[in-house]
């Protein structure tokens, strides 16, 4: 994939749309600063980030610790946990230590649970700093984050506006959404505190993007993307995919979470195909398969369904195509890296485009499977 120069805090000014669309001409991606969450680059060029949040009680270390580790052996890059009472901020240190991957505390409103959360050594916070109270306080937080070069995400959700912005736009709009946030990123400039990502979501897909949109010619922050509150999976899978796809593939976006009422794991899997489909991160098994028709004849949902659970665990970049029929079968299996063009109950493998033998319907799973432990990707 592309990679764009590092570039400093102060590099970029805020409302540089010529900028931004010289920039999307040049490279794929939209050019921000850079901010690290643990050790994981964010912005600058940086590969784009997988996050998701655990669902379990914060203060079940056991329970939330399990979700992590599910998570971060699913793909996560990054994940977040809920610090809302006592008993999760008093949890949170343990958390950290047997987190294999960095650990962002989700704040509201507390800001002695973002003291503890940073305390407890955490890697990023989300937070909005006009919402903790006094002045002293969000200065007391900002410090407290810069001393120990923890960032900040701003996270702006079109169901919780201000009242002022609310009663000054009339409902939410993309430029509501952009006040909201350049409102909690002033306070962070003026405390110079500049280690700032910023999200701007909404359960509507085209106000999302819209203020994604806007916040990106007007800005250089690292932006996070997410269509909160996606819903159940399906629904919640397809709502993320095009909100996330939209502006990925206009070079907008640093780090990425899809928000779905399922476990963990399922967010990590969706966001990183989402990537997949884009070419925007490593593939590991590429399952491509027809969609089926009246040509059919073998069980291909059978087939597919017993490759998808026999290669769960495969790690390797590998294009599998199964096809079921001699019209665009043996075209699109001799393309992939492993490929099956089937018949009436037999299917021809193919390695990189060469035929390798004949099987029969109920060989074809076993044989894709010998197939891709043998295969070694081109270095």
């Amino acid at each position: 994939m592309f990679e764009l120069p590092v570039i400093s805090d102060r590099e970029a000014t805020s409302g540089d749309s010529e900028r931004l669309t010289e920039v999307q001409t040049k490279y794929p991606r939209r050019k921000s600063r850079r901010v690290y969450i643990g050790n994981v680059p964010v912005g600058g060029g940086a590969p784009i980030t997988v996050q998701t949040m655990t669902k379990s009680k914060t203060s079940d270390v056991p329970a939330t610790v399990k979700q992590i580790l599910q998570a971060a052996e699913a793909g996560c890059d990054i994940v977040r946990v809920t610090v809302n009472d006592k008993e999760a901020a008093a949890a949170i240190g343990e958390i950290v230590r047997q987190s294999p991957i960095p650990v962002v505390a989700d704040i509201h409103f507390n800001h002695v649970f973002a003291l503890k959360a940073l305390d407890g050594g955490v890697a990023k916070v989300r937070l909005n700093p006009g919402n903790i109270g006094s002045v002293e306080r969000i200065r007391e937080v900002l410090k407290a984050a810069k001393g120990r070069r923890v960032p900040i995400r701003i996270g702006v959700n079109s169901g919780s506006l201000e009242k002022d912005i609310l009663d000054k736009h009339g409902y939410p709009t993309a430029e509501a959404l952009y006040e909201s946030a350049m409102r909690h990123a002033n306070i962070c400039e003026e405390n110079d505190f500049h280690d700032v990502i910023i999200s701007v979501k909404s359960t509507d897909v085209r106000l999302m993007i819209e203020a994604y949109r806007l916040i990106a010619r007007r800005t250089d922050y690292p932006l996070h993307l997410g269509v909160t509150e996606a819903g159940p999976t399906k629904v919640g899978t397809i709502k993320s995919s095009v909100g996330i796809g939209t502006l990925l593939a206009e070079g907008i976006g640093d780090t990425i979470r899809v928000s779905l009422t399922d476990d963990p794991t399922k967010e990590v899997e969706v966001g990183k195909e989402i990537l997949r489909s884009l070419g925007l991160a490593t593939r590991n098994v590429e399952l491509i398969a027809c969609p089926t028709c009246g040509r059919l004849d073998v069980d291909l949902f059978s087939i597919t369904q017993n490759l998808e659970d026999r290669l769960a665990g495969v790690k390797k970049p590998v294009k599998i195509a199964i096809l079921g029929c001699v019209v665009n079968g043996p075209g699109e299996a001799s393309e992939a890296d492993i490929g099956v063009a089937c018949g009436k109950g037999v299917g021809i493998l193919y390695r990189k485009g060469e035929v390798v033998r004949r099987v029969k319907e109920e060989e074809i799973v076993d044989a894709v499977v010998e197939e891709v432990n043998k295969y070694q990707p081109e270095v």
